[in-house]
C-alpha cells in the first residue's frame, strides 16, 4: 500500500504571499505589546506596588501563553521585515487618520483666479472624489494651470464626479496640498468639495485592531483582579488548575492537528476548498472548547460539591455567589486562550489554503491580499463562536450546581442540538395548530438561538459580517449569559453542601 506524501515543499516566492499577512497581523501584535509596556510603565510610576502585583497577577495567570505566543510572533515580524513591503506598510498605517471621505464648502469670489483651498491629498490614495458648484469654475492641483490642465472643469449646478472606475481622468499628480479654483463669472461660486481616499495598503486597518485587542485583553483582566479580588482568586485558581490538566493539553494538540491535516483534505468543491476549510476549522475549534468548558464545570462545580470541597472553600469569607462566578470566569480564561492560540493557527492555515490551492489547480498565483482577505474573515467567526460557548458555559455552570458530568454532557448537548434548529422550528410551526405554533415559540423564547451565531451561511455566501451585527450578538449573548448564571445562583443557592 502506497500512502501519499503532504506536499510541504513550497517555493520561497510562495511562502512570501502567505506569511504577508501574518507579517501584517504581527505589526499589531507588536504595537499592542508596546502599548502594554506603556501602560504599565505609567502604572508603576503611579503606584510600584500595585504594578508589580499587576504584573505578578498576569504572570500566574494561563493569560502568559498569549504574553509569550505574542513576544513569538513579534520577533517573526522583525525577523520577516526585510522580505516584507515594510515601507508601504508603514506609510500607510501613518496615514490612516488621513484617510476616509473630506469635504469642504468654500466661496469662490467672482473674477477671482487660483483661490487656495487647504487639501491633504496622495493622489494614487484618492479613490473618488465629488464637486459641486452653483457656478462655472475651474479646478487645478497646482497653481496657474486652470486654463492649461485643470483638474475639472465643473459646470454650474452640474456635479463633476470621479471615482476608480470612470473613464475621466484622475487629474491629480503626486501629493497634493491645496487646491486652486478659479471663478470667472460675475457672481460668487458656492462649492463643495468631497475627496474620499484610501491608503495604499488598506491591510493596514486591522493593525489598530490587533494592537487594542490584545491590550484591551490584559486591562481587561487587571482591572477585574483589582474591582473583584474574591471572584478573580477562585477565577485564577480554576483556571490555572484547569489549563494544567492533561485533557486540555490534549484538546490543543488535537486540534492543532485537526487543523493541520484540513489543509490537505480534498473537499471536491470546484475551488471552494477555502470555505470548508474555514467551516470545518471553526466547529472544530468550538465543539473541543465546550468540551472542555462542560469536562471543567463538571469537575470544578459538581466533583467539588460531591466531595465537600466546596464547603471548605465557602467556609472562608466566601460567598455563594463569588464562587459561581468565579468559576465561570475561571472555565472561561482557558477558553479564551483556546481560541486564541487554535484560531491563530486556525488564520495561517487559512492564509497557506489560498496559496496551496492555487498551485495544485494549477491556477495563476493569487496575490498576498486575497490571502489576507481570506484570512481576516475569519475573525468575526471565531468571535461568534466564542460567544456561543461562552453561552454554552454558562448553562453548563448552571447545571453542574446540581447535576454530575454525564447529565450535564447530554442536556448542554442537546442545547446546542435544538439551539441550532431553533429558527427551523419557529418557521415550520408557522401555519401549524396553536400547540405547535406556541411550543415553537416557547422554544424559541427559553433557549438560547445559537443558530444565529454560526458564521457558516456568510462563508457560504461570501459575504462579511458588519460590526452592528456582532454588536448585537454580543450583547444577545452577555444577556443569556446573566440569566443563565442567576439561575445558577438559584440552584445553588439553597443545594446543601454539607
Amino acid at each position: 500500500m502506497v500512502f501519499p506524501v503532504l506536499p510541504l515543499s513550497v517555493p520561497l516566492a510562495n511562502v512570501q504571499l502567505w506569511t504577508t499577512p501574518l507579517w501584517i497581523l504581527s505589526i499589531g501584535v507588536t504595537l499592542g505589546l508596546v502599548l502594554l509596556a506603556a501602560l504599565w510603565g505609567i502604572f508603576w510610576l503611579v503606584n510600584r506596588g500595585a504594578a508589580k502585583q499587576a504584573a505578578s497577577a498576569v504572570a500566574e495567570s494561563v493569560l502568559v501563553w498569549i504574553l509569550y505566543a505574542a513576544a513569538a510572533i513579534a520577533l517573526f515580524g522583525v525577523v520577516a521585515a526585510p522580505q516584507m513591503p515594510l515601507a508601504k506598510v508603514m506609510d500607510s498605517l501613518r496615514r490612516l487618520p488621513s484617510s476616509g471621505e473630506r469635504t469642504a464648502l468654500v466661496v469662490v469670489e467672482p473674477q477671482s483666479i487660483d483661490q487656495e483651498v487647504s487639501f491633504d491629498l496622495v493622489a494614487d490614495e484618492v479613490i473618488a472624489y465629488r464637486i459641486e458648484s452653483d457656478q462655472d469654475i475651474r479646478v487645478a492641483d497646482v497653481t496657474g494651470e486652470a486654463y492649461l490642465a485643470p483638474t475639472a472643469i465643473v459646470a454650474g449646478d452640474e456635479p463633476y464626479a470621479w471615482n476608480t472606475k470612470s473613464k475621466l481622468k484622475r487629474g491629480l499628480e503626486d501629493r497634493v496640498s491645496k487646491l486652486y479654483l478659479t471663478n470667472e463669472g460675475d457672481a460668487p461660486a458656492n462649492v463643495s468639495l468631497s475627496f474620499t481616499s484610501e491608503v495604499l495598503v488598506p491591510e493596514t486597518r486591522q493593525i489598530p485592531v490587533v494592537a487594542l485587542s490584545l491590550a484591551g485583553l490584559f486591562v481587561v483582566y487587571v482591572l477585574l483582579r483589582w474591582l473583584t479580588p474574591g471572584i478573580s482568586n477562585i477565577a485564577a485558581a480554576t483556571a490555572k488548575e484547569a489549563a494544567n490538566q492533561p485533557i486540555y493539553l490534549l484538546l490543543m494538540a488535537g486540534g492543532a492537528v485537526a487543523l493541520f491535516c484540513y489543509i490537505y483534505i480534498p473537499y471536491n468543491t470546484f475551488g471552494e476548498d477555502v470555505k470548508m476549510l474555514k467551516d470545518s476549522g471553526l466547529s472544530t475549534i468550538m465543539v473541543l472548547a465546550i468540551l472542555f468548558a462542560v469536562w471543567t464545570a463538571s469537575v470544578s462545580i459538581a466533583d467539588e460539591i460531591e466531595g465537600k470541597t466546596a464547603l471548605t472553600l465557602l467556609s472562608k469569607p466566601i460567598s455563594r455567589r463569588q464562587f459561581i462566578i468565579g468559576k465561570y470566569l475561571g472555565i472561561l480564561w482557558p477558553v479564551v486562550l483556546m481560541f486564541v492560540l487554535l484560531g491563530g493557527l486556525l488564520m495561517a492555515c487559512v492564509s497557506y489554503k489560498v496559496v496551496y490551492d492555487s498551485r495544485e489547480s494549477s491556477n495563476p498565483t493569487p496575490e498576498w491580499q486575497l490571502c489576507h482577505a481570506e484570512m481576516v474573515g475569519l475573525a468575526p467567526g471565531l468571535v461568534l463562536a466564542g460567544l456561543e460557548v461562552a453561552v454554552l458555559t454558562a448553562i453548563s455552570v448552571a447545571v453542574s450546581t446540581r447535576l454530575p458530568m454525564l447529565p450535564n454532557l447530554l442536556i448542554v448537548g442537546s442545547i446546542y442540538a435544538v439551539g441550532h434548529l431553533t429558527p427551523l422550528l419557529v418557521q415550520s410551526s408557522i401555519g401549524e395548530n396553536e400547540f405547535v405554533a406556541f411550543f415553537g415559540q416557547l422554544i424559541a423564547l427559553v433557549l438560547p438561538m445559537l443558530d444565529h451565531l454560526n458564521i457558516q451561511p456568510a462563508i457560504a455566501a461570501g459575504q462579511a459580517v458588519p460590526a452592528s451585527y456582532l454588536l448585537v450578538a454580543t450583547l444577545y449573548s452577555a444577556l443569556y449569559c446573566v440569566i443563565a448564571l442567576l439561575l445558577a445562583l438559584l440552584l445553588f443557592e439553597d443545594r446543601d453542601l454539607a
